[in-house]
Order: C-alpha cells, then structure tokens, then sequence
C-alpha cells in the first residue's frame, strides 16, 4: 500500500475542509502535505486524523499545515437543538466554558440561553 492510499482519509478530509493552498506529494515512501486551514480548530482535526492512520508520530508522512486566521479557534454555524453547553463541549471537551463562547458573540448573542439555527458563532482561543 503506498503511503498516498494510507493517507487517503486525510487528503479526503482536507477537500471537505477546503484547505487551501493543497500539495501532495510522495517521495521513497513518504507522503508530503501542505496547505493552509481557516482556523486552528480544522488543522486540529487533520492532525488528529493523520495521527489516528499512522500514530503519534508516523514516520510516513511529513505535514506542514497553516493556518490562514489564528485570531479565532474556529466559526461555529448553529444546528437545531444545539446549546452553547453543547458547542463548547464540541471544540473545548468541557461544557462549562459555553460563557466564553458567549462572552465573544454577545454582538448577537444577549442571553447565553437564547441561541438560534443558522447564526454564526466565533469559537475563540482559550
């Protein structure tokens, strides 16, 4: 199996984020990546995904992933039945930092309870 077909998850998860950018390469057996995310959050999940094919530190891929606004963690697009409780269990493992969440949209957001499909939230760096 080439390292191109190990990796294929990866490369099919970077279409689906629109990484930007994207180069794919392979050289004696490694497979070479590079590319710029939205936000830290999607870099994250490439990471995570690569390491969930090859281990902790796979020797068969070498990546070099941006990120393209550091200045947030991640937008958020808000999903019937979602909370904020929700959401920050989502991107920090940890419901009980919803205010942060929050306290970085109260320009749409007045009460932490009160939150409605289709807004978009910033998820900030914590």
């Amino acid at each position: 199996m080439t390292a191109k077909a190990k990796y294929q998850p990866v490369l099919d998860l970077g279409e689906k984020l629109n990484i930007k950018n994207g180069d794919v390469t392979e050289e004696n057996g490694v497979l070479k990546v590079k590319g710029t995310a939205n936000t830290p959050y999607e870099k994250n999940l490439l990471w995570d995904k690569i390491k969930e094919i090859g281990g902790e530190k796979p020797t068969d891929i070498m990546a070099n992933i941006t990120v393209a606004d550091n200045s947030i963690y991640h937008r958020h697009t808000v999903k019937s039945g979602e909370t904020l409780s929700k959401i920050a269990k989502h991107y920090y493992d940890n419901a009980a930092k919803y205010q942060a969440i929050f306290n970085a949209n109260t320009t749409i957001l007045k009460n932490p309870d009160l939150i409605h499909p289709g807004q978009e939230l910033v998820i900030p760096n914590i």
